[in-house]
């Protein structure tokens, strides 16, 4: 019908307007991006069980998948500790201490749909345990059986409950489980039933391919489009069943940028958001331009390793302590690193429960270093020659090179003389589960890898307890001490909180006393970002929780 009456025709088309204009804010509102240059050197696996160390876990664990328990992130004033994930409670037998019961999240879904159940769990223990079943993958072995070595099966109680059996009594295994992270079995068998291949062990590789290129997890990001050694876009899990926790921006891009002033000069430019270890020497100009910097005391230790296998130069106790005092960690704090990292003399430090009374005062002090350098045979005219495996970045490496040189130079003046055998960050962390006698170590004495300190496996007892050796976990240098192993026992036995914590005191400052490491720096996790940045919580962990970031 014509409509001749302007008035009427006027008012019609403002109605119309005023109808369309409804639907626009869905259509119309910017998408939110957050755009994060790592300091890894290649997108972290993303089959569920990531590598690159724990920044694996931050950015494709964390993100996309979920564990039966994990970490409180909420607070940047609060230690770190192990909550309720998928499962909501468990409890240890009274009668028999190897034998766990979890009950699980109920309405819990995959990111293709399925659900999360009992099921799922014992699939997921499955991959990394069982070597006769379908979904077992080697290649994900390493980066989570070294995690939980006791855990021994899974079985099925009902649909909302397991029980997990360990090979001896461990408290640790609740705080072990954050590392295995649940992926979807159903979506997982999809690509199986497609897959193509000689036999089955072939079909279940090509699955678990398929399954990194379209992953799915429980966790609040989602997968959207993955380009190996260039980038993954994750996009938020609008149904997560965490309502807290539901990403606040759309998407997020992780992008690898292992070196330090290439990532800084990303920031500076636009080309991203927010950076990892942003360059020390850069800080007064980011400051200046308004961008955002966060750091905080981290649970995390940058040390040396030493081997310990026959022939190695840190066989010797006053080597390994002369090493330790001849390290000026205030001066690599307040020069090289702009004040971004804490000295470090032990992997706990005075006020932490598991600090312990060690004998050993770590400090700097290059007359008492060379003295005891000169008491084992070395001076001016006779240098103990020690080579030491590093990377060029990584997942909590801070500047390795650059603090590598500074120690080369610090420990010249006590006599030593350091060679540096640099590698890529990933294959130097492959080979930290090879060890000291493994060729990979290329005649290395020392390894630097960064170690997490929020659990007692990860921060003392898979570096000190004799069964740890390679390739079992990351006792790289074959440490073999029988008090060492009585003390990882006690604790492991010990299920009261206080006892086992007097415990770990004890082996902590075992550890000190034997000079175990050359400790030198906890990391304070510095990260810079542009000022449209918010909401950042950092905590005093590792990790970090994207899901409360905001973009202005």
């Amino acid at each position: 019908m014509l409509i001749k009456n302007k008035k009427t025709r006027a008012a019609l088309i403002a109605l119309l307007a005023l109808g369309s204009a409804a639907a626009w804010p869905r259509a119309v509102v910017a998408e939110t991006v957050l755009r994060i240059g790592m300091t890894a050197a290649d997108i972290p696996r993303t089959l569920g069980q990531p590598d690159q160390g724990f920044e694996g876990n931050r950015f494709t664990g964390l993100t996309m998948y979920d564990a039966l328990t994990g970490w409180d992130l909420s607070s940047a004033d609060k230690p770190s500790v192990v909550i309720p994930g998928l499962a909501t409670e468990w409890k240890v037998d009274d009668a028999d201490k190897t034998k766990w019961t979890f009950k699980l999240r109920p309405g819990v879904t995959f990111h293709d749909g399925s659900p999360f159940n009992a099921d799922a769990v014992v699939w997921n223990v499955e991959k990394v345990l069982k070597q006769d079943a379908p979904q077992f993958d080697a290649s994900q072995v390493g980066v989570t059986a070294s995690r939980m070595p006791t855990l021994a099966s899974a079985k099925k109680i009902d649909d909302m409950t397991v029980e997990l059996t360990t090979k001896e009594p461990d408290s640790f295994l609740p705080i072990n489980l954050t590392n295995l992270f649940m992926a979807s079995p159903t979506k997982w068998q999809a690509f199986y039933d497609k897959a193509e291949g000689a036999d089955a062990k072939a079909k279940s590789q090509a699955a678990w391919t398929a399954f990194a290129k379209d992953a799915s997890g429980t966790g609040p990001w989602k997968m959207s489009s993955f380009t190996p050694r260039e980038r993954l876009e994750l996009v938020k899990n609008a149904a997560y069943w965490d309502k807290a926790r539901v990403p606040k921006v759309d998407k997020m891009v992780l992008l690898p940028m292992p070196e330090a002033n290439a990532r800084t000069a990303a920031l500076l430019s636009g080309q991203v958001d927010w950076v990892e270890a942003p360059a020390p020497d850069a800080l007064p100009e980011l400051k200046q331009r308004g961008f955002k910097l966060y750091a905080n005391e981290q649970p995390h230790v940058w040390p040396w390793q030493f081997s310990r296998i026959e022939g190695s130069p840190w066989n010797d106790i006053r080597v390994r302590k002369a090493a330790n005092l001849c390290v000026d960690r205030e001066g690599l704090k307040d020069g090289l690193l702009a004040g971004l990292m804490v000295p470090a003399t032990g992997t706990f430090e005075p006020g932490h429960p598991w600090r312990g009374k060690p004998a050993f005062e770590i400090k700097y002090d290059k007359a008492a270093a060379q003295k005891l350098m000169q008491e084992a045979g070395f001076g001016p005219n006779k240098k103990l020659a020690v080579k030491i495996q590093t990377s060029a970045s990584g997942s909590g490496q801070m500047q390795p090179l650059p603090m590598n040189e500074y120690l080369q130079q610090a420990l010249a003046e006590c006599y030593f003389d350091v060679k540096l055998d640099v590698i890529e960050w990933n294959t130097l962390f492959t080979n930290w589960r090879r060890g000291a006698k493994d060729p990979s170590a290329n005649g290395s004495n020392a390894t630097n890898v960064t170690y997490a300190a929020m659990d007692p496996f990860f921060a003392l007892v898979r570096f000190l307890q004799s069964s740890m050796a390679p390739p079992v976990s990351n006792n790289w240098g074959f440490i073999n001490d029988p008090k060492f192993d009585e003390l990882v026992k006690k604790a492991r036995q010990t299920f009261d909180p206080a006892a086992r914590d007097a415990a770990l005191a004890e082996l902590h400052a075992a550890s000190v006393d034997d000079a175990a490491f050359l400790y030198v720096a906890h990391d304070v996790g510095p990260r810079a970002m542009s000022p449209k940045v918010t909401g950042v919580v950092q905590p005093k962990s590792w990790f970090i929780d994207f899901s409360l970031v905001s973009m202005q």
